[in-house]
């Protein structure tokens, strides 16, 4: 095939497509006509691909045909618009979903816990059983409050969280198995209350307090966020509803994998304040205010935010042109 003459013959059609893809708007005779000429010109582009694969024509048409599918199909979102949609709707509205379901974990979190500090203080023998009066004096006096302190604060802050962000997305993404998250949940509220158990038997209950909620107002309820979602997507597996399993699962398990992505971010800053504030010499109430503000700044935008997304029927589930179709079932 002589190139050259193809590219005569046919250059009207090419121009022609060029000159609609330019236009702002299309009436319907002409968006019908730049459909026509697109599978034209891909017919071109198939026939000039077979002698000359390479070649500068080739790649000219192709650039072509993007713009024009472009045209006709719409582009996508610009990046920085999809990191707002993120962070407005997509991921208050994972959080908004599993509000209550966290409150209920927190609460079975809390009663373990205290279950476990009172075991420790009320029953002679364990407290023998932890340790020498020597180890568990010098964990009571130093080592719990040195924890917060004996590493630089930025390394710890992001030990913290990395240690924090894993747990986190165990809990959301080995949520199917139902066990996983109650696990974790478990062995938490295990360590927390005898920890606090410890410092209570030797009057230091006040220390363990002041040292654990800076941070703990808003690393604990980030674990109660992580496990809420992985039970969330255990029930869509248990109770599929109209759906079906593997459909109820998918559903579930998009929108809820936005709230592992989201909790990164609120571990992070939970990161902070345990590695910059909870060891600094702040006074007691400064540095239990900022762990509260951290808590009621994170309420703030899941429930203002949450509520605005859910009400106008955002999900966290990703845009349908990314998901795909969905078959209708009774």
């Amino acid at each position: 095939m002589d190139v050259d003459a193809f590219s005569e013959v046919h250059r009207p059609d090419w121009e022609r497509l060029d000159e609609l893809v330019r236009r702002r708007s299309l009436t319907g005779a002409e968006a019908d006509e730049l459909l026509v000429l697109y599978q034209r010109v891909s017919t071109h582009l198939s026939m000039i691909r077979s002698v000359a694969p390479e070649g500068e024509l080739s790649g000219a048409l192709s650039m072509r045909l993007s713009r024009a599918r472009t045209r006709f199909s719409g582009a996508r979102s610009h990046f920085l618009e999809d990191i707002a949609l993120f962070f407005v709707v997509s991921l208050p509205a994972a959080f908004y979903r599993v509000r209550w379901l966290t409150v209920v974990v927190g609460v079975l979190f809390t009663a373990v816990a205290w279950a476990y500090g009172a075991w420790v203080v009320n029953t002679p023998g364990v407290i023998a059983a932890l340790g020498t009066d020597e180890d568990l004096r010098r964990y009571v006096e130093e080592d719990f409050i040195d924890y917060y302190s004996e590493n630089p604060a930025a390394s710890f802050a992001g030990l913290v969280w990395t240690n924090n962000a894993w747990i986190a997305l165990q809990a959301v993404a080995f949520g199917v198995t139902g066990i996983w998250p109650p696990f974790i949940l478990y062995q938490n509220a295990q360590g927390v209350g005898l920890a606090g158990g410890m410092l209570a038997a030797f009057g230091k209950l006040d220390v363990f307090f002041l040292y654990i909620l800076p941070h703990g107002f808003m690393e604990l309820t980030a674990i109660f966020i992580a496990t809420a979602a992985g039970l969330r997507i255990f029930w869509a597996w248990v109770s599929p509803g109209r759906r079906t399993r593997a459909a109820a699962l998918s559903e579930e398990g998009r929108s809820l994998i936005t709230v592992a992505l989201g909790l990164v971010l609120v571990l992070f800053v939970s990161g902070l304040v345990e590695g910059f504030v909870t060891p600094s010499g702040l006074p007691h109430w400064a540095r239990l205010g900022i762990g509260l503000l951290v808590l009621a700044a994170y309420w703030a935008y899941t429930l203002i935010l949450g509520r605005r997304a859910v009400r106008a029927g955002a999900t966290g589930d990703l845009a349908a042109l990314d998901r795909g179709g969905a078959a209708r079932t009774a």
